[in-house]
């Protein structure tokens, strides 16, 4: 399939080296300037991102969801048969607060409005390490699984397996607007889990509840930070206490 990313963070690099390693075409962009992409870890063709989305099946946009709306007039020049996923998330302290959002619209409707285009939501439900050293083979137990909404169908099901190609399976989340269930502050958010595990924890998310959890790991995180500033956190110790606090 032909690719296009716009983002060169860890997801959208990660992204990137596994599509290319599973004989997919890729281009990759910067929406600041094809120049912030030296020095970067990624796998694929840099291109302009006036370029990213010629001649490409699926465009995935991996930015900060403040830095969204600027992309819109590109956006404008996908073609309609394009898929477009999003794997953004909300974090006040990163994006500003976003009133909208603040209200309790939910972030991928936000994002819908803000490009002006119907999004699959996937891959913002697992931390970076994850994507990239944790995918197996179909049927390995204790699989790792990803969330996935959208409200096409068929659009979805190529994501789903697309990213059943990459080592993980595929829950299929629902709607633009239920995708909520997979947001910061979730028990499916960033936890690694199976399949089934996955599917449970989208039915005990709690919307009301989830900005407070999302707040309540960044305050622990400065706190123990701020307690013993030498310290390193593992990917375990982040796992572990994204499960301690989401599921609370």
């Amino acid at each position: 399939m032909r690719f296009g990313i716009i983002g060169a963070g860890s997801i959208g690099s990660n992204i990137s080296k596994k599509l290319v390693k599973n004989g997919h075409d890729v281009k990759i962009s910067d929406a600041r300037g094809i120049e912030r992409l030296e020095g970067k870890d990624f796998a694929g063709t840099p291109v302009l991102v006036e370029d990213v989305m010629r001649n490409i099946e699926v465009l995935i946009i991996s930015l900060p969801m403040h830095a969204l709306p600027s992309i819109r007039n590109i956006i404008d020049q996908v073609g309609e048969e394009v898929i477009i996923v999003d794997t953004s998330n909300y974090y006040p302290y990163r994006d500003g607060e976003i009133e909208e959002i603040e209200n309790g619209m939910v972030e991928s409707d936000w994002v819908t409005y803000q490009l002006g285009r119907p999004i699959i939501k996937a891959f913002n439900n697992l931390l970076a390490y994850t994507l990239e050293n944790e995918g197996t083979s179909e049927g390995t137990s204790g699989r790792i699984a990803i969330a996935i909404a959208g409200d096409d169908l068929s659009q979805k099901q190529v994501i789903m397996e697309v990213v059943n190609e990459l080592g993980f399976d595929a829950v299929d989340t629902g709607s633009i607007s239920d995708s909520w269930r997979q947001q910061p502050g979730t028990p499916a958010y960033c936890t690694e889990l199976t399949k089934d595990e996955l599917t449970k924890a989208l039915k005990k998310a709690n919307k009301e509840k989830a900005p407070l959890l999302r707040d309540k790991v960044m305050e622990r995180f400065a706190q123990i930070f701020a307690e013993n500033k030498n310290i390193e956190f593992s990917h375990n110790d982040i796992v572990n206490l994204n499960r301690e606090i989401y599921n609370s």
